[in-house]
């Protein structure tokens, strides 16, 4: 089956994307084409609440990275995909990428299934505070810091090393709490509300195309599983291996932007 006819076949879709929609903004993702490790493992969740050393780490390196995640623009798939949505071939979009920029490019049905990097929360009280607010303190706090440059890292991050003893790390506003983005780290659960609004959109849909991502992290995997359990059929555009191949009944290898603009054409 073409990737064109499975879209025909099942129209109301649920769409689960990854880093590959992101990586022509300039954003990397974190495998390769095996689904390995293409640098050291991210920050994870225990590491960062436990330990002061870890959050300026974090910090530091955000200060650097974040500027070019907020400077991102929409690529090619972003667009193909809100372009889908506005011909009513996709009626949820779950996206694992923190970044935005489906928001950006026009797509309304999004749920961040990971959180977004542009808001940032107290571990303590629980308020929200900008991303862009905390930037600036980052930046007042660090001269030094904020002239460093370095090669940007999956979902803001840059690849400083330290050492980071030196790094002023903003309080909450409010409480003086812990702040960390508001996003799921590695070693974190998704919220279950959130997961339940996942599930529900599978539920409504009658198939799921999977775009730019291995799958190798339970945390999407997930929703192919259930597909498979609710007879769903699962379509696949990737660059490499997925964790999901063996469940597709579609598998198309490629630029994620490429091949869903032929898509979007040949529906047209």
């Amino acid at each position: 089956m073409t990737l064109d006819a499975f879209v025909r076949s099942a129209p109301r879709l649920f769409v689960l994307t990854g880093a590959g929609c992101s990586t022509a903004s300039g954003i990397p993702d974190y495998r390769d084409e095996s689904g390995a490790w293409k640098n050291k493992p991210p920050v994870q969740f225990q590491d960062f609440i436990a330990s002061e050393a870890t959050r300026r780490r974090y910090w530091a390196r955000s200060l650097v990275g974040w500027a070019r995640v907020s400077a991102a623009n929409p690529t090619a798939a972003h667009t193909a995909l809100a372009a889908l949505e506005r011909v009513g071939a996709i009626s949820t979009l779950v996206t694992q990428n923190v970044d935005g920029l489906h928001q950006k490019a026009g797509s309304q049905a999004v749920i961040d299934l990971h959180g977004r990097l542009d808001t940032v929360r107290c571990l303590d009280c629980g308020a929200p505070v900008s991303r862009a607010a905390i930037q600036g303190e980052l930046v007042a706090s660090n001269p030094l810091w904020r002239r460093r440059d370095a090669a940007n890292a999956p979902d803001g991050d840059a690849q400083l090393e330290g050492p980071f003893d030196d790094v002023v790390v903003p309080a909450c506003p409010f409480c003086g709490g812990v702040l960390k983005p508001d996003v799921v780290f590695f070693g974190e659960n998704v919220p279950k509300a959130r997961l339940a609004d996942c599930y529900s959109g599978l539920a409504r849909a009658d198939g799921v195309l999977v775009v730019g991502s291995s799958l190798m992290v339970f945390s999407g995997y997930r929703f192919c599983l259930a597909a498979a359990e609710l007879g769903k059929p699962v379509a696949l555009v990737n660059r490499g291996k997925t964790r999901a191949d063996d469940l597709a009944q579609v598998k198309v290898e490629g630029d994620c932007g490429d091949v869903l603009h032929d898509l979007l054409g040949r529906l047209r």
